[in-house]
């Protein structure tokens, strides 16, 4: 039986930085990705614009390439023991997120969540163009995470978003319980509950307090 979903953000959630600059490190346009970041947290720049000019500095590579740089990709502690409780816990473990769909991909395959969502680069004969494929911005991030809980057969309200910034404030205002996680102003400010700390299992005493208090049956 799954009494809900927990979704959780990539970027400055589940890494301490932004999955798409450290990728820019070794994409070799770090200090571009640098000002597009600031300036969509700043909300200079909406979701796509920014996700166009990201996706420039990735022309030529391969998958495979980025898969490579993923592996040094920083990340809180305790992923995998939140993922492992959540399941225990008839808890749905889902990436709801910005980063690019490779980086969710990978982080599936790693820890178990059960999907992800994310904008998606255009592939041209085994290549990434350097063009997107399919945006994705804050509004589609709550819609892919309401469409999940539907999947599941399970209110939105009976589940839970973790996440630090501007792109979760929707997914926020969706569910029953919303974490700030090392998390800016505006995101505390949304959340009904803030904590900070290097590892993930920090949310746990959240979720089972709030797990606690839920009827089993919804009602």
């Amino acid at each position: 039986m799954i009494r809900g979903a927990v979704f959780f953000d990539v970027d400055g959630t589940l890494t301490p930085t932004s999955s798409g600059q450290h990728l820019a490190e070794f994409l070799g346009y770090a200090k571009v990705i640098q000002e597009v970041q600031a300036g969509y947290g700043a909300g200079t720049l909406s979701s796509q614009e920014a996700a166009v000019l990201e996706a420039r500095g990735w022309a030529t590579r391969t998958p495979t390439e980025v898969r490579g740089f993923m592996e040094s990709l920083p990340l809180v502690d305790g992923i995998a023991e939140t993922v492992l409780w959540c399941r225990q816990h008839q808890l749905a473990p889902v990436l709801a997120t910005l980063a690019w769909d490779i980086v969710g991909t990978q982080l599936c395959d790693r820890y178990g969540f059960d999907r992800a969502c994310g904008p998606r680069l255009e592939l041209v004969d085994g290549r990434y163009s350097g063009k997107v494929a399919e945006q994705f911005d804050e509004l589609s991030k709550r819609d892919f995470a309401v469409s999940v809980a539907v999947e599941l057969g399970v209110d939105p309200k009976r589940c839970v978003a973790v996440g630090d910034g501007r792109s979760d404030l929707p997914l926020f205002a969706a569910v029953g319980l919303a974490i700030a996680f090392n998390a800016t102003p505006a995101a505390r400010a949304a959340a009904h509950v803030s904590i900070d700390g290097t590892d993930l299992r920090a949310v746990l005493p959240l979720l089972g307090a709030w797990l606690n208090a839920m009827p089993i049956s919804g009602k």
